[in-house]
């Protein structure tokens, strides 16, 4: 008896002992999980289904995200950047997801408005419809410190690899979300930068710009709005940021910017061939260099009349004086390009507040507009003065549940008209 006990607590001993090294194994592994993949663990966490899709209306769902931490970014242009999509997919699939990710940039067919105007007590606003199909996007605020600005931005997540016709399902769904800060298509910084991304439909059969000099590293398109977004102060900045670089346009397509500040002052910045259009045909990405137009240029004078304030509108046509022959036939978004003009040449660039700067993008929304049949996947009005967003989703104007307002400052997204 005595022995079989004895030998009951020899037993137990080592159980004990046993356990307490799968519990320290445990510790050490979570540890280890946490320290590689914390910030990403607690990005995963902060996704939230924020409204659901409706397939009869072309309409995908509404997410948002936190992102946590740095995502890597300051690697990514400290290594050079990269000069494709492809490239783009590896640097994340090796830093953001340590291998886990499976990511596909898509060509897409944007057909996007824009423009700058402001309020009566001087708030400068940013207004922006993205024009696309059907699919899921991401509200996601990014905060990486460092001297780093805190952003908000809309990001596609079939941009990203998430099909248009499914929602955001199990973990590695989520988990190539992760990638939503690098594929920013429009969006605000706390120093009241905002910029946008437009289809600008280059070339005889949409040639991306892919410039090529040895001496600059190289970005592409939504990682050039994140490095705006992430580091620039005011539109200046911004463009001495970009001039650092050779743009290589993704999806195999081509594309303009727009950036501006709570100063009023804003940029297109667009890639047009150095020799001209008439020589060439646009048909050469590599043969295009940075032209940046600010409003203030006097290009607008004859547009703008006497109008105190500068106001600016972007659609998907080359703005740069005399690469059509004929803008009003060539290019592509002419006739909403002239509507927003007129909206805002009636008064000077202001606007009385921002649904009234929301009715203009309602005006010219593409399930409406010229006869319809199309998708505006949101509406956005950035005010850059108080930092802060009105956001519609799919042209549902007027319903509580499809708008969302953000404030940088206080950092809090709210649903509600």
């Amino acid at each position: 008896m005595e022995q079989a006990t004895r030998k009951k607590r020899i037993w137990l001993r080592v159980l004990c002992i046993v356990l307490a090294a799968l519990v320290a194994i445990a510790a050490a592994l979570g540890i280890t999980v946490w320290c590689v993949w914390g910030n990403e663990i607690s990005t995963i966490a902060s996704f939230t289904h924020l409204r659901d899709r409706n397939d009869d209306n072309n309409e995908g769902s509404v997410y948002s995200m936190e992102v946590k931490g740095g995502y890597y970014f300051e690697e990514f242009l400290a290594s050079g950047g990269v000069s494709s999509d492809g490239e783009l997919i590896s640097f994340i699939t090796d830093s953001i997801t340590h291998g886990l990710i499976d990511m596909g940039i898509t060509q897409t067919d944007i057909g996007c408005s824009s423009f700058i105007a402001v309020t009566p007590t001087g708030d400068v606003l940013f207004g922006r419809n993205y024009d696309f199909d059907k699919t899921n996007v991401c509200l996601t605020v990014c905060d990486p410190g460092d001297g780093r600005h805190k952003s908000f931005s809309t990001v596609d997540l079939n941009y990203v690899g998430i099909d248009i016709d499914g929602d955001v399902g199990g973990l590695m769904d989520k988990i190539t979300c992760l990638a939503a800060p690098y594929a920013p298509l429009d969006g605000i910084n706390d120093a009241g930068v905002s910029c946008g991304i437009f289809m600008s439909y280059q070339g005889s059969d949409t040639v991306a710009t892919d410039q090529r000099d040895p001496l600059k590293d190289n970005i592409t398109s939504t990682t050039m709005l994140r490095m705006i977004l992430d580091y620039a102060d005011d539109v200046d900045e911004a463009v001495e940021l970009v001039k650092n670089y050779n743009l290589h346009d993704s999806a195999n397509t081509s594309f303009h910017y727009m950036i501006a500040d709570a100063s009023g002052r804003s940029a297109i910045l667009e890639w047009v061939p150095a020799q001209g259009v008439t020589d060439c045909g646009d048909n050469d990405g590599s043969a295009r260099t940075l032209n940046v137009i600010y409003n203030d240029d006097p290009m607008y004078d004859e547009l703008r009349g006497s109008a105190e304030f500068k106001y600016q509108t972007i659609t998907n046509f080359i703005i740069t004086p005399g690469y059509y022959d004929d803008v009003q036939s060539e290019g592509q978004g002419y006739d909403r390009y002239t509507y927003i003009n007129s909206q805002l040449a009636a008064a000077g660039g202001v606007v009385a507040d921002e649904q009234a700067a929301m009715d203009i993008l309602r005006a010219v929304g593409r399930r409406t507009w010229n006869g319809g049949g199309g998708v505006t996947v949101h509406s956005a009005v950035y005010n850059l003065t108080q930092r802060t967003v009105y956001w519609v989703a799919n042209e549902n104007f007027g319903d509580a549940t499809a708008t969302f307002r953000y404030s940088i400052k206080g950092g809090e997204l709210i649903r509600g008209l």
